[in-house]
């Protein structure tokens, strides 16, 4: 304890400040790789690239690098002020550059940017026109690892992943087909999760989705717009299974998606559970 009228006194100079010890530089002895070490669940701001706009939003983000057997540890500050360094939207580019920061600022050849976050699209009714802005939920993974090819391959591949949630509309074919009038719908959950091969906008990716639903959804309609959404999913019924496999379809046929799973979830109106389906692309 200082006594009273006491000042701490400053650092002698500028030399003292750095003999501070560096623990996590030390070796270690255990002979023990480390595959993921880094630092979790990071809120911090994320400039998006959507189209020809610039969006801004806060995504949740993990990052980590690979720790050699010889190393104590990673310097977990750094992660931090890499996040902070970002002054640019992010593509699918940009993203795989930057990983090539990280690990240059973290002294490793392999890592892994996860972040998730909200993003949003502005949408038109289908027959006013009435504009309204739509939540979907965006992530983006870039990995560098070792052994891509074979365990024994140290060459050192580059991966990007492009993952969103779109909310759409599915009607049950069976229930259209037994009723005499109506049939049971329900919101679903579309999830797609794809390896890059080139950019593919967030607005497209979007549209795997809706494209394959009953009827895609919007946060505001006038009567006349509930009118069509209610008739094209009706005119329109689809399985989990259909809407699970059209998606997969859409993504066969595009060159530019690598590896990918769907999953889709219908929030069943007539049961107290869901119904899900997964088609995976390895």
């Amino acid at each position: 304890m200082l006594a009273a009228g006491d000042q701490m006194k400053p650092m002698s100079n500028l030399k003292d400040a750095l003999h501070i010890p560096d623990t996590q530089s030390a070796r270690d002895e255990r002979h023990l790789a480390i595959q993921r070490v880094g630092v979790k669940s990071v809120r911090y701001p994320l400039q998006l690239r959507i189209g020809d706009a610039v969006a801004t939003t806060v995504a949740l983000w993990d990052l980590d690098v690979a720790l050699p057997a010889e190393a104590k540890g990673t310097h977990m500050s750094r992660f931090v002020a890499w996040l902070d360094a970002l002054d640019a939207p992010l593509d699918a580019a940009r993203l795989r550059s930057e990983l090539a920061v990280m690990l240059d600022k973290l002294h490793a050849t392999e890592g892994r940017i996860d972040a998730q976050f909200p993003f949003f699209l502005r949408k038109r009714a289908p027959v006013t026109g009435v504009q309204s802005l739509l939540e979907y939920q965006g992530r983006w993974i870039a990995e560098a690892r070792a052994g891509a090819t074979t365990p024994d391959d140290k060459t050192v591949v580059t991966t990007v992943w492009a993952e969103v949630v779109v909310p759409v509309k599915s009607l049950c074919p069976c229930s259209k087909e037994i009723s005499d009038y109506g049939a049971h719908n329900q919101r679903s959950h579309v999830t797609i999760r794809i390896q890059l091969l080139e950019d593919i906008g967030w607005s497209e990716l979007v549209r795997f989705a809706e494209d394959s639903a009953s009827s895609e959804i919007w946060p505001m309609l006038k009567r006349a717009d509930e009118k069509w959404v209610t008739e094209r999913a009706y005119e329109n019924p689809k399985f989990v299974e259909d809407l699970v496999r059209d998606v997969a379809l859409r993504l066969n046929a595009d060159a530019r998606v690598g590896r990918y799973s769907v999953d889709v979830e219908n929030f069943e109106s007539i049961h107290a559970h869901s119904a899900y389906a997964r088609i995976e692309r390895v």
